[in-house]
């Protein structure tokens, strides 16, 4: 239900937040820890999308290898005596601001991670309020309504359609043409290394994600493909207007048609835009297109 729930954690020693909204991780505020594996120390920043398994992190940490997690404001080691029941190493145990704790394993690649509310009916009431029915959609339109009323004013002068920020994007292979949409996400198959898949909001111009495999911020994805057909999705003579990386092309509903949608295959970047022949008649509310 919740598929883009960002937690909030503090250190269970101290109490201060371990958020860190300057280094994210998933385009959301990450978890903050110090880190120490084979004498090496450094910094890591986990992602607060729950059941994503994505970081970064100054050291390399070899996967199996079991980490020691410490808070960055008390110091205070966080690996705990009970263990994982999957592999066996300690848990790391956190603080939820909205009561409860989250654990997760302290071996590298390990998944394992649970969740104890204190209150199971208190909590649940907050995420209905912070993150309504479905999940999180898009970012609150901080924009004044003069603002908004030039945007669309510059469109119909244009002759242009405008797709808003918030707009639910119907998106579809380009190839074997079945919905990408999957229990209101965006799906997409990934290969970096090992194969999953990449869960993406629907939402334009919102870009929590999470993905079912680790994928390094700032890193472009080797492939992306439809996971019905397996047709690579990934547009081979064109690059990011952004970061010049490579892109991937879906098809996404407008009007009455089918456009082309292109999306960088870099983590974290947040470019996307449409073909030169849709910007004529199509413009996508407050993003960096071509």
């Amino acid at each position: 239900m919740y598929e883009f729930v960002a937690l909030s954690l503090k250190c269970p020693h101290c109490g201060e937040s371990l958020m860190d909204k300057k280094n994210p991780v998933d385009n959301e505020s990450s978890i903050r820890l110090n880190v120490e594996v084979r004498n090496q120390k450094g910094v890591i920043h986990l992602s607060s999308i729950y059941g994503s398994y994505n970081y970064s992190c100054d050291i390399n940490i070899p996967k199996g290898e079991v980490a020691n997690f410490s808070c960055p404001h008390c110091k205070t080691n966080l690996n705990s005596k009970p263990e994982c029941l999957s592999c066996g190493a300690d848990m790391v145990p956190f603080y939820l601001d909205m009561g409860g704790k989250v654990s997760i394993c302290s071996r590298s690649g390990c998944k394992n991670h649970h969740v104890e509310f204190e209150d199971l009916s208190q909590a649940l009431k907050k995420l209905y309020q912070e993150y309504g029915f479905r999940g999180r959609t898009y970012p609150k339109d901080e924009r004044s309504q003069e603002d908004k009323e030039k945007v669309f004013k510059k469109a119909v002068d244009e002759n242009q359609e405008i797709i808003e920020s918030g707009t639910f994007l119907q998106s579809y292979c380009p190839h074997c043409r079945k919905s990408l949409i999957e229990n209101n996400m965006l799906k997409l198959k990934i290969i970096n290394g090992e194969e999953g898949f990449l869960l993406l909001s629907p939402y334009l111009n919102s870009f929590t994600s999470k993905s079912t495999i680790y994928l390094p911020e700032d890193k472009a994805v080797s492939d992306v493909k439809c996971y019905h057909c397996d047709t690579s999705l990934v547009e081979k003579e064109k690059n990011c207007g952004k970061c010049n990386s490579p892109i991937a092309k879906i098809n996404v509903s407008a009007s009455t048609k089918l456009i082309d949608f292109y999306m960088c295959t870099k983590k974290g970047c947040r470019w996307h835009g449409l073909s030169e022949d849709d910007l004529y008649n199509i413009k996508l509310e407050e993003s960096d297109e071509w």
